[in-house]
């Protein structure tokens, strides 16, 4: 991964995101500041109340609800891509092995993703000058909390405890929260972190096999979606307003934690555990897949809407994040006329929408959905 700090510099374009250094609290004393309020996220803030739930009452979910790990495959196996590299060396039992052990993997990822964006939240409340961005940052920061209650609760009812971070995805969290650059942390997190995720979820909801994991996913996109929303009401209030520089400076890194994300994430050097379990070398499983991946094969894998790299590119495109400039890079993976046509609609939006109609049965709650397909949060 290349050094991404090089050269770091502020990107500001809306009084929204301004912000100071992590160490200077003074200028949270200034009386100017606390009636200087932006409105761009009262309706997210606002329907906070609506997606509530606790991962420790069982009335919204029930980690003690058993499954076969051992026999039973968590999700279909036709989603898994090592199944069909490597599964001509494995027999039966080894497969759902794999399989298994890949889910534990991802959620495994995904808790260390929540850990950072925790994390990530809380650091933006120290620097965001706005009031209300503060708020907002704080509102994520309990949410994310929960998700990283949720996530260790299933894990630790599957598998114990969770598989230590790859080294890709601990470094890239490790910039993105110490990084003191608003603009960095909302694309890196919100954006590119956060559109992998919800891709990753949906995946999971619609393909998983056991229903505690399917209902886990469900009510963590309820908040996820309102997170993707305000990286979103970043972009439509920066992106059209920057130099062309600065917009090309965004673009290119953008690319470049996309690149890692993409091979990084998914390589076997970084699951080496998994195949050494299996008797297999991941060098071997290495040759296989570079055999497997041409453009073709990555372009049919991510046909699919729920794929967590074509969510990924279609949160980017439609952030104006990619133009002609990189579409090139992109392009063997999707077809832009596809996203194009799409429009704004995003693939967990009608699953957070369900799962807020749930949390809203539950806690008694029978006032308005947040829509998720309006043109911007903002508004």
């Amino acid at each position: 991964m290349e050094n991404h700090n090089l050269d770091d510099s502020e990107i500001t374009a809306d009084p929204a995101y301004q912000s100071v250094d992590p160490s200077d609290f003074n200028a949270m004393l200034e009386v100017e500041r606390y009636n200087d309020r932006t409105t761009a996220f009262d309706k997210i803030i606002a329907a906070t109340h609506n997606h509530f739930w606790d991962p420790m009452d069982t009335k919204y979910i029930d980690f003690s609800l058993p499954f076969d790990v051992a026999n039973d495959y968590m999700i279909n196996p036709c989603q898994d891509v090592d199944l069909r590299v490597i599964g001509d060396l494995l027999n039966e039992k080894d497969k759902v092995r794999l399989v298994n052990m890949n889910v534990h993997w991802a959620l495994s990822s995904i808790l260390h993703g929540e850990q950072g964006a925790l994390n990530l939240s809380s650091s933006l409340c120290h620097i965001l000058k706005d009031p209300g961005a503060q708020e907002y940052a704080a509102n994520q920061t309990r949410e994310e909390a929960r998700h990283v209650a949720g996530f260790s609760k299933y894990i630790h009812a599957r598998w114990g405890q969770p598989m230590v971070v790859g080294p890709a995805l601990g470094n890239l969290l490790n910039e993105l929260v110490n990084s003191k650059i608003v603009w960095k942390k909302l694309v890196g997190m919100q954006m590119l972190v956060e559109g992998l995720a919800m891709g990753a979820f949906a995946t999971f909801y619609r393909q998983g096999c056991d229903p505690v994991l399917t209902k886990l996913m469900q009510l963590v996109m309820t908040d996820e979606a309102f997170h993707h929303k305000f990286g979103k009401i970043w972009a439509d209030r920066t992106i059209p307003n920057i130099s062309p520089d600065e917009r090309d400076k965004i673009e290119d890194w953008s690319w470049d934690v996309f690149h890692v994300l993409l091979y990084n994430l998914s390589s076997p050097e970084q699951k080496k555990p998994i195949y050494e379990s299996l008797g297999l070398d991941w060098k071997m499983v290495q040759e296989r897949f570079l055999d497997a991946l041409t453009n073709d094969e990555i372009r049919r894998r991510l046909e699919d809407n729920d794929n967590i790299f074509r969510v990924l590119v279609k949160t980017l495109f439609n952030a104006g994040i990619i133009t002609d400039r990189t579409a090139s890079k992109y392009a063997p993976f999707v077809d832009f006329s596809e996203l194009e046509a799409e429009g704004a609609h995003m693939v967990g939006d009608e699953i957070a929408e369900e799962g807020i109609k749930y949390l809203m049965a539950i806690n008694g709650d029978d006032g308005p959905i947040f829509d998720f397909t309006g043109q911007t949060a903002a508004e």
